[in-house]
């Protein structure tokens, strides 16, 4: 249920297309492992195994264990928000059904994965010692993915009042934040009545006149 695919982002500005397939590969196996056993049970031989190359390799690209974190919860932020976006636009200007499917994938993608969870509720705290580098992106996420709601909410409810849309946005997510923190219901449950209260909140802002 909602597991975030394997795929990675096109190459970087300025690295050669090669290298950027090493990179993701070896980010791939990383992240792979981390949902699996936790970054304390990360190791580079085994990272470096399961992407197929050496241990060396491993380190040539990446310098350290703290250098793949690094790469590896930034892509994880770029994964998210970019999901969050498409999930948005593939419904349109259909208000219910673009905030579900949103909220939808996030509670969902949180429920599975260990990462997007502690990206969006700054969990910190035990022995994990991938938290810091998910979780001072936890702003930035949740700052993102109020802008892709508002961004959304600009093209398809263009004489909305700014300040109400904005508002309805941040709203949104902190409600949808608050639930993955303490879940209270099945995610489609919530989704289901969180979807309700962004209708109304969004038709709000779209009925009241700007200024």
């Amino acid at each position: 249920m909602g597991e975030l695919p394997n795929d990675s982002a096109g190459p970087a500005r300025g690295v050669p297309e090669s290298k950027q397939r090493l990179r993701d590969a070896i980010v791939d196996a990383a992240r792979a492992q981390a949902i699996a056993a936790g970054w304390d049970g990360v190791r580079m031989g085994g990272v470096a195994q399961a992407a197929g190359v050496s241990r060396q390799t491993v380190y040539n690209e990446f310098g350290s264990k703290a250098d793949l974190a690094e790469a590896l919860a930034r892509r994880e932020v770029d994964r998210f928000v970019g999901e969050v976006r498409a999930a948005l636009a593939t419904h349109g200007p259909d208000v219910r059904a673009a905030a579900h499917a949103a909220i939808r994938h996030t509670l969902a993608a949180a429920a599975d994965n260990p990462l997007v969870k502690a990206i969006l509720t700054s969990a910190r705290g035990g022995s994990d010692e991938l938290l810091p580098y998910l979780t001072t992106r936890s702003e930035l996420v949740l700052a993102e993915s109020s802008a892709a709601l508002l961004e959304w909410a600009g093209q398809h409810l263009p004489e909305g009042d700014p300040a109400a849309l904005t508002f309805a946005a941040d709203t949104i997510v902190r409600l949808v934040v608050s639930h993955i923190v303490l879940p209270q219901s099945p995610v489609d449950e919530t989704a289901d009545q969180l979807a309700n209260l962004a209708l109304h909140l969004f038709h709000t802002a779209a009925t009241r006149p700007a200024g």
